[in-house]
């Protein structure tokens, strides 16, 4: 259980879901890889097209290309994670080719169920923002014409925190959240 406290009572899956830096160098039964994809597979979407792509690398080769693509602070931790995955979705309906106003909500939706799916198995996940989405399309084979490069996700077992270096290891815990009051208004904004 975790030992952050919530305003409501709610499953502590949510609350014990965070984003540690520390990870350790040890690989990820294939089984366990697919296990968090397949819950991925069930999220919500509009028209049910599922525009979310998940493309992962956990091969030294794959590793390296997908490394590239992260900002140099993020390399410093996400080297020592067994996964990196790129998180893109798809602009277009493949039914019919018209925009797809909601891929990146849809993108997010399984995001947030391939994270929960993870800490239920034991892993942790931390997903990126700072990137290079040029350098991240490259390093998957994908076009920006086709898909939005959403994030970069490192996945693995959780390390000491110990062995980050200093810049990162001061923000390696569990942060809190605003409260529901703070971004939950019924009717309209103030």
């Amino acid at each position: 259980m975790s030992k952050r406290q919530t305003e409501y009572d709610v499953d502590p899956m949510f609350p014990d879901r965070w984003s540690p830096r520390a990870f350790l160098d040890i690989e990820v039964p294939t089984l366990l890889v697919k296990q968090i994809f397949e819950a991925a597979r069930w999220a919500p979407s509009a028209r049910n097209e599922q525009p979310w792509r998940f493309v992962y690398a956990s091969e030294d080769e794959d590793l390296e290309r997908f490394r590239d693509a992260l900002m140099e602070l993020n390399q410093v931790w996400a080297n020592q994670a067994p996964i990196l995955i790129c998180l893109l979705s798809r602009k277009t309906y493949e039914s019919n080719g018209r925009a797809n106003q909601s891929h990146l909500f849809d993108a997010g939706a399984a995001w947030m169920a391939l994270a929960l799916q993870a800490r239920k198995l034991g892993l942790y996940t931390h997903a990126m923002g700072g990137f290079d989405k040029d350098k991240a399309l490259a390093a998957v084979g994908a076009s920006a014409e086709e898909y939005e490069a959403m994030a970069m996700i490192a996945v693995g077992w959780k390390g000491d925190p110990a062995m980050l270096p200093d810049e990162v290891r001061s923000r390696e815990m569990p942060n809190d959240r605003k409260s529901v009051g703070e971004f939950c208004f019924e009717g309209r904004l103030p």
